[in-house]
């Protein structure tokens, strides 16, 4: 019995006629080819024909084909006695005399060819015979007419082949599926192996995304009660944060046919394409149900309709969103089919999408705070052979918003970079070194940069360390270095205290630590360089927002400029009027002039400190926290912070570039 079913499991080949077909061609060809090289007759000359075979008198007849070839037949009984045909004796199957035609040649002339003849046939006494005969080679005038048409097929077949995306056997494969959903399908047959132990650090999504499987599983236990099943759950959140992957521990989860594919997979050159797919998947999931439907990247074909009039609109994306809202919930609502989706551009989704009844609910996917991130770790630390010493809440701590996969990535970085330095085991200081690699790039000790050059970007660097260290609300720091990475000519650590909402006096003082470093080289040097270019590009960001987008300026007041509908970008004209930018310009000019003042006073008030830290930096090119409580103390403010490490937030950073544009990344990277 198990022998029949090992058997049976056993995949057998598609049967293809186009293998028939072509069995038939290569054949075909074979045999005309046998019939013209094997049994058709020698090629000779004129000359050779008239010196040897005529003049003995060896021919017994002519046949002048098509006006244009001779045809020879050589004398039965000289074939069976002359050794000089015994090229041309045997028959086709070598048994029997070849009864001809022996020779051919090209006669030229007609008339000049008969009349040669009838006066050799004069002066020779001979007794050959001339015939005229009419060929037509109807095989080969076929596949002329025929061969040409054939390719045209081929081709068309190979093209209509290529843009359904199908291979397949079958009478005709897949040429008229281009309408057919490009959804894969997994089921309980299938090897997914992601499950919801492998998702770490999105409890609350991972909640709600086992009920939906719970509500496929179990219907009864929630009808029951009156409720209905939701239509669909949309996944939101910035990109890294597990969205996909929480899909894929659905799939492996839900004992339920579930279809996963990419919003792009509706997009076609072809009008109608969109629709005819959502209409083929849907059919396929309610023939399947109760299923799961998991769209990707929906924004592809959910953005709000109506949107590019201007620029001509697109009526096959949003003929494809139609059919998408009708499938969901139309007039057919009574089948098990629910509908997953990410994305991490929902401000720009139809509303008509996001409304009750479609996707019943959203669930937002942030960036893991500090428990998370642990978890998140242990997840990726499972195949990595890691120092057993290795404290995961370090790890944590020194990795702020972080995503799951930035985790992934710096789990991945440290392994790679202990292998490159031949270690049994990846250890604290390996993990260390990966987010530096990631957030920095790689180091270039061998950057040529010339001795003035060091020296701007060591006083630069200082500047931002001393005035950060000396404002309450900036960030301590970590790290500073003047060794090139990646695009930068030097680049600063810091540790970002993570809150939920910030005041104005936390973002003047971040802006008074951002300029600080153009403001060290003007108090030291007396003139400044390019390498604040996104200092400045920063705090310009920062200034804008205070005034335009927070409402905590004085002068335009509780008034916000923000569009959160995402609706704005497509207008050309500004909310607000000419006399209004005009102040917001001044408000943003006077904000930024007043933190450059202010930091170019803290520079001038411990200028002594600045230059020994910037020599410390430029004898040892890398700083710590420990040189900094050396030379300044303890941190006047310390005690006033509120010092919350299990709070989110969010990695900035900022790099010199190879045109000095500097750049000071506020990470978690700590070696001390």
């Amino acid at each position: 019995m198990s022998n029949n079913n090992q058997n049976n499991n056993v995949p057998k080949g598609k049967f293809n006629p186009y293998w028939v077909y072509g069995a038939i061609l290569v054949l075909f060809l074979a045999g005309q080819f046998y019939s013209m090289v094997k049994l058709g007759p020698k090629e000779t000359s004129f000359q050779q024909f008239q010196t040897e075979y005529l003049k003995n008198n060896d021919v017994s007849k002519i046949v002048i084909v098509n006006k244009d070839i001779a045809q020879v037949y050589i004398k039965e009984e000289v074939l069976q006695n002359n050794d000089t045909y015994k090229d041309v004796k045997k028959g086709p199957l070598g048994d029997e005399v070849n009864p001809g035609p022996h020779y051919q040649f090209q006669i030229g002339d007609l008339q000049n060819f008969e009349n040669k003849m009838d006066k050799d046939r004069t002066a020779n006494n001979l007794d050959f015979t001339i015939e005229y005969d009419t060929q037509k080679d109807v095989w080969g005038d076929l596949i002329g007419w025929l061969l040409p048409i054939i390719l045209m097929i081929a081709v068309w077949i190979f093209i209509m082949r290529r843009m359904s995306g199908g291979a397949g056997g079958g009478a005709g494969g897949q040429i008229f599926n281009i309408g057919k959903s490009k959804a894969k399908l997994f089921d309980q047959n299938s090897d997914v192996k992601t499950t919801f132990e492998n998702v770490a650090g999105l409890e609350g999504a991972k909640e709600e995304v086992e009920e939906i499987v719970s509500f496929l599983k179990e219907p009864e236990k929630y009808t029951s009660l009156g409720g209905k099943i939701p239509k669909g759950a949309l996944l939101v959140g910035p990109p890294g944060t597990g969205k996909t992957l929480l899909a894929k521990a659905v799939a492996g989860e839900a004992k339920v046919p579930f279809f996963s594919l990419s919003g792009s997979d509706f997009v076609e050159m072809f009008v109608g394409v969109g629709a005819s797919r959502v209409r083929d998947l849907f059919k396929q999931a309610k023939e399947k149900s109760p299923a799961i439907i998991f769209i990707d990247e929906i924004d592809a074909i959910g953005r709000a309709r109506g949107k590019n009039q201007i620029t001509g609109g697109n009526d096959e994306r949003e003929n494809t969103l139609n059919q998408l809202l009708t499938e969901m919930d139309g007039f057919q609502t009574d089948t098990n089919v629910i509908v997953l989706a990410a994305t991490n551009r929902a401000d720009i989704l139809d509303k008509a999408l996001l409304r009750a009844g479609r996707f019943d609910r959203q669930i937002f996917v942030d960036l893991p705070d500090l428990n998370e991130r642990q978890g998140i770790f242990k997840v990726h630390l499972k195949p990595i052979k890691y120092d057993k010493d290795l404290d995961l809440d370090f790890l944590a701590k020194q990795t702020p918003g972080f995503s799951g996969a930035d985790i992934a990535n710096v789990c991945n970085e440290a392994a790679l970079i202990a292998a490159r330095h031949n270690k049994k085991s990846v250890e604290k200081q390996d993990f260390l070194d990966a987010v530096d690699r990631i957030i920095g790039g790689l180091e270039k000790k061998n950057k040529i940069i010339t001795p003035n050059e060091k020296k701007t970007i060591a006083f630069h660097e200082a500047g931002h360390a001393t005035v950060s260290w000396l404002l309450e609300h900036a960030a301590p720091l970590v790290k500073v270095t003047i060794v090139p990475r990646g695009q930068s000519l030097g680049a600063a650590w810091y540790l970002p205290e993570e809150r939920q909402i910030t005041t104005t006096d936390q973002i003047l003082d971040e802006m008074c630590a951002t300029l600080a470093g153009r403001a060290a080289e003007s108090v030291v040097f007396g003139k400044v360089s390019t390498g604040a270019l996104n200092d400045l590009e920063k705090v310009t960001k920062q200034a804008r927002a205070l005034v335009t987008v927070y409402g905590l300026n004085d002068k335009i007041g509780n008034i916000t400029y923000y569009d959160s509908s995402g609706q704005g970008e497509y207008n050309f004209t500004k909310p607000y009027s000419e006399e209004t930018a005009r102040t917001i310009d001044i408000e943003i000019k006077k904000i930024i002039d007043t933190q450059y003042l202010r930091a170019v006073s803290i520079i001038e008030e411990n200028v002594d400190k600045l230059n020994e830290l910037a020599e410390a930096l430029l004898k040892d090119e890398v700083i710590f926290k420990e040189n900094l409580l050396k030379i300044f103390g303890d941190r006047p403010h310390e005690k006033n912070r509120l010092m919350d490490n299990e709070t989110d937030a969010k990695v900035e950073s900022e790099k010199d570039d190879d045109s000095h544009k500097e750049n000071t990344s506020e990470v978690s990277s700590s070696k001390s």
